[in-house]
């Protein structure tokens, strides 16, 4: 069998192979691909449905959203090109992959990163602690039983959702935690659903989300929202526009946040309808962050294209960087979104260098998912909310604990040095 070399492809640069090429090189040999009335169509590697390429001498385009994004060929358009050319009738080429390239890999703090990652359990507890004790509790009842205290409620839930275990399991852990003097009284695990379930935690969490993340601000100027589904354990049947057929699967609890673009810090979370849209959660983000936060940047998707929000972002001194849609024009001349539209159209490689930051909210979601889960196990509206605000508390937390090894951030939530908690005192590293 004959080997394709990267250099085939064709490139502009004519040198060594880049990531794209990699793909194309991939779908190449391993999809089928299928020309049909002039289109080639080209398998997705993520398995959703096909794009439609058309290959011609100075205009080839595709139907991805990496062509729309670049204007220039994609791995799709790559890889009809290397079918177009090679013979129909042989199979598939072999890939040398001592040319293909690896990804950059980002410089590693192992020694900081080692103590933060075994410590953490401890240092989340100490920091969790720090910050319920902003709470503002209720007068308590003249009569009847003594409930619990909104600060108990609070570091429980969060407590189990780090935990990740089942309310039974989770019963020793807060027996621990009453022990170090975090509780103020004994909690049965299983009561902690209870509390989930209780309407007043949702503002309450979602205040001390915002409070979580003050400890860098001083570090993060770049902002990237999105928004993303925690599925439950109920089943829905939807109609899919795009690929015109009904659906069925999980529902999903969906969280809209925006992130500090260093760190992964989320310094604002909105959950509404399973459904609503992304743009307009797009104010509400960005106006919390601005609260406490010196926004000069913010990349978004397409979702989040709009004048009003263009203009938010400028009004605060900073720039929103959404690119446009295939049928977005110029406007009005003079405006902002004329200012943008050219700056996208005429220096797109450098309008992308500030895009592509943007990365770094998916980046947030999925250390979340991959560290408290992608589900949540509560089976009422209030709680899977509660439940999807606690994973993200959490991922705060644990993102100041890597910030305080790592870069030496000391994290106190009032804006002000504080007294280490006499529990367990953190300690700079070293």
């Amino acid at each position: 069998m004959d080997t394709i070399h990267p250099l085939q492809l064709g490139t502009d640069s004519g040198c060594n192979v880049d990531l794209r090429e990699a793909k194309a090189l991939e779908i190449a040999a391993r999809c089928r691909l299928i020309f049909d009335k002039g289109v080639w169509l080209v398998p997705s590697q993520s398995g959703n449905g096909v794009y439609r390429v058309t290959l011609s001498s100075g205009n080839s385009t595709c139907t991805c959203e990496d062509f729309a994004l670049r204007a220039e060929s994609c791995k799709h358009i790559l890889a009809a090109r290397l079918v177009q050319e090679r013979d129909h009738g042989g199979k598939a080429p072999v890939i040398d992959t001592d040319v293909l390239p690896k990804k950059k890999s980002s410089k590693q703090d192992w020694p900081a990163y080692d103590e933060a990652q075994t410590t953490e359990k401890h240092r989340f507890q100490v920091l969790l602690y720090d910050l319920v004790q902003g709470i503002e509790e209720p007068p308590a009842p003249k009569v009847g039983r003594r409930p619990h205290s909104l600060r108990d409620m609070v570091f429980a839930c969060a407590f189990k959702v780090y935990s990740t275990f089942s309310s039974r399991r989770f019963h020793c852990d807060l027996q621990d935690a009453h022990t170090r003097g975090y509780l103020s009284r004994l909690i049965p695990g299983r009561k902690v659903n209870a509390f989930l379930e209780n309407e007043a935690l949702t503002p309450i969490l979602k205040a001390l989300i915002v409070r979580s993340a003050l400890p860098l601000k001083a570090v993060e100027t770049a902002f990237a929202p999105d928004s993303s589904g925690f599925s439950t354990s109920r089943h829905v049947r939807w109609f899919d526009e795009k690929y015109g057929a009904y659906k069925s699967g999980r529902d999903w609890v969906k969280a809209h946040a925006i992130f500090g673009t260093k760190t992964n810090i989320a310094t604002a979370v909105e959950i509404a309808d399973r459904d609503a849209a992304d743009c307009p959660m797009f104010k509400p983000l960005v106006e919390t962050t601005a609260q406490n936060f010196t926004v000069e940047k913010v990349p978004a998707d397409k979702a989040y294209l709009s004048v009003a929000n263009l203009e938010l972002v400028a009004g605060m001194g900073g720039t929103a960087f959404v690119p446009f849609k295939i049928n977005s024009t110029a406007g009005e001349a003079g405006s902002l979104w004329e200012k943008m539209y050219h700056y996208y159209q005429y220096r797109r490689e450098e309008f992308l260098l500030h895009y592509h930051q943007r990365s770094n909210a998916e980046s947030g979601f999925s250390m979340i998912k991959a560290k408290f889960r992608d589900e949540v196990r509560s089976k009422t509206d209030t709680a899977m909310k509660n439940e999807v605000l606690c994973m993200i508390l959490c991922h705060n937390l644990c993102v100041c604990i890597a910030a305080w090894y790592e870069m030496g951030i000391e994290p106190t939530f009032d804006g002000e040095q504080s007294e280490e908690p006499a529990v367990l005192p953190m300690r700079r590293p070293g």
